[in-house]
This record gives structure tokens, sequence and C-alpha cells, in this order.
């Protein structure tokens, strides 16, 4: 099992913009030198809570500065953008990091951010194929472009002058492209499957009770099946919120505590999900529990790990044999309201549960 990180990211409205951002490059570069194997980084442009606005911007400031850890998009929101901005944006992250990117994708589920950009009655979904689809054509073909879609177009026929380059967009580093990632916010998500269909790998949300992280694989199994394609384990990325602790006491106040990072993480996301989009299905085991019962204390109980090392292996190793072999286990970054105790957990993950985990698995990373 690797280990990588996923970062909405998301913090307390009140702080200096500035601090939050230097503290997610912070987290991202402590994850390089821990050895963390990916970072998803994703984005937002009408939340005070997560300010992070464009994550090709972000990880493109880390560029330089990391060593080995590949950089994720988690994710471009591919409707809220023009496909020939993302292309080429996209390209020249990739050519950045010399092919240490992970191409994240998703229709976006911010609902001010879908207001924002008109989209509230377009179908996000429909937006999403044909954005990629223009933007897998642009990195197949030459120029001059000409592709004509329902929402976007792009052409430059008009306007080229090949001798000098005008009217060419990048092509990616790697090729023919970066790896597409999708994530997976539902349960039985039928969008896995058409993902798989494509060659796109999952990453299966940490916000999501365990028994529907498991509805995932078969799914992504059904997918790759129609195209007479493997499923392989190691290409699904499951997200999850941990908090390794040196005590008993900072893993329960820091982790599970009402006033930690973790219950203001849950509590915002309650609020998104549950007030604001009508999602309380993600946090109910069976769906005639009543919304009422879905407390802070009980998401917290059901969906953050946190323990000492001991334990949080433990519970780790319990929480893979519910949903099934996985590749890449996603460490979700939460606001260090305590940064001692946040650098901590993320380097507990990195030299002892992990290691521990893949010692009781009988496999190394």
């Amino acid at each position: 099992m690797k280990l990588g990180m996923f970062m909405m990211p998301l913090h307390p409205p009140g702080r200096r913009l500035g601090d939050t951002l230097r503290e997610d490059r912070e987290a991202v570069l402590l994850a390089d030198r821990l050895g963390y194997s990916e970072a998803f980084v994703g984005e937002h442009v009408t939340d005070a809570a997560e300010p992070v606005s464009s994550c090709v911007a972000f990880l493109a400031s880390l560029a330089y500065e990391t060593k080995s850890i590949h950089l994720a998009t988690g994710t471009v929101n591919l409707p809220n953008t023009h496909p020939a901005t993302v292309a080429a944006q996209v390209a020249m992250l990739d050519h950045m990091l010399e092919g240490r990117l992970i191409f994240g994708i998703s229709p976006g589920g911010l609902m001010s951010d879908v207001e924002v950009f008109g989209n509230l009655d377009r179908d996000r979904t429909e937006m999403l194929v044909e954005s990629i689809d223009m933007i897998l054509e642009i990195w197949k073909n030459d120029p001059p472009y000409d592709l004509k879609g329902k929402y976007w177009s792009v052409t430059t026929g008009k306007t080229m002058i090949p001798e000098i380059g005008q009217g060419f967009i990048a092509k990616p580093f790697q090729r023919p492209h970066p790896p597409i990632v999708v994530t997976a916010v539902a349960p039985f998500s039928k969008g896995v499957t058409e993902a798989a269909k494509r060659g796109w790998t999952p990453v299966s949300a940490n916000f999501l009770l365990p028994k529907w992280v498991a509805s995932h694989w078969p799914k992504y199994v059904e997918g790759c099946e129609a195209v007479g394609q493997p499923a392989r384990s190691k290409d699904w990325r499951v997200a999850k919120s941990i908090f390794v602790a040196d005590n008993d006491r900072d893993a329960r106040e820091y982790g599970t505590g009402l006033n930690g990072p973790y219950a203001f993480y849950f509590k915002q996301l309650m609020r998104k999900l549950i007030g604001g989009n009508g999602r309380s299905n993600l946090f109910k085991p069976d769906q005639s529990m009543p919304d009422s019962a879905i407390t802070l204390e009980y998401t917290l109980d059901q969906l953050v790990i946190a323990g000492t090392v001991n334990e949080v292996v433990d519970k780790l190793l319990a929480f893979r044999d519910t949903i099934g072999d996985f590749g890449t286990l996603l460490y979700a970054c939460h606001d260090w309201i305590d940064p001692v105790l946040g650098k901590r957990s993320m380097e507990l993950m990195a030299t002892e549960v992990i290691p521990r985990v893949n010692q009781a698995l009988g496999r190394s990373v």
C-alpha cells in the first residue's frame, strides 16, 4: 500500500488567506520529504473556507521545490473553465513537473461554484465529458483546431501563423497525456464505471462511510470488464481522514474532539452536503436513518481514524478488510490548528503506520 495525501483544502474562514496557502504548501513539501507518493490538491472559487481557487496555479508554485512526489489536480472542475485553457495550463504544469503530474477531473460539487459559472440548470456531467474530449483532442492533434460542441468551441484556423508558432496549444510532457483520475463521491458510482471504460482510475472520497467506499470497486471492475481490461486493485486510491498521535489524549482531543480541526472539517462538510446539497444519504448506513441522527459526534466516530500508532494500524487494517484491497491510501489533510500535532501525524503515518500496515499485509511499498 502506497501513502499519498489529499487536501481540499479547508480552513476556518477567519484565517488570513496568505497564511493558509503557506500552510498548505508546507504540508506538501513535508509530504515530499517524508516519501509520500503523491499529493492531490482541490480547488474552489466561491468558498472562503476552501481558499485554493486554482489547483493548477497552486501546484505550479511547488513544481521546482518538490523532488519526487507526484502532484495531482484534485480536481480541476471542468465545467467551470474553457477546455482550451485547461489543456494549455495542464500541459504547462506537466512540463514543469517533467511527468510528475496526475490529472484529476470532476464536474465540481460546490453549488456556489456551479451558480457563479451559470451552470445550475446545465448537465455538468455532460459538460465534463465534452470538455475532456476536447482537451484530449487538443493534445492528440496539431492545429488548426476545429472542435465544436454544445457548450464550447475550439478553433484557431482563421488566425494561426504556423511559421511563428501562433495558434498552437502545447502538448503535455507525458504522452499521450498525464494519467487521468476521477473522484468518486457517491455510493455505487456509475461515474466510476464510465471512467474505467476510458482507462481512468478512481479516488474514493474520505467523507464516505466504509460500506459506500466498498461499493466503488465492483463498479470499477464492471467498467474494466466492459472494455476487456484488467481491474487492478493497485490503481484504486482511497482517501481517509486519519490522525496519529503520540498519546491517547491528543488523539482524542485533536482527532475526534468537538473543538479540533477534524470536527471543523466535518461540520463544514455536513452543512454543505446535507443542508445545501441534499446528500444526507452519504452519511447513512441505512437510508431509514433520520437526518437528525447524523450528529457531528456520530460523523467523527464513523469517518475519522484517530489514535496512537498501534491503534491506527489496527483500524486501517480493519478498514481495508471492510472495503477490500486498494493501492494508495490518501491521507486527508486538515487545518493545522496545532502545527506540531499536524506535522507529527503526517510523520508517524509515513515512518510508523504505513510500514506496519504493509508488514501485516506481507508486502512492501
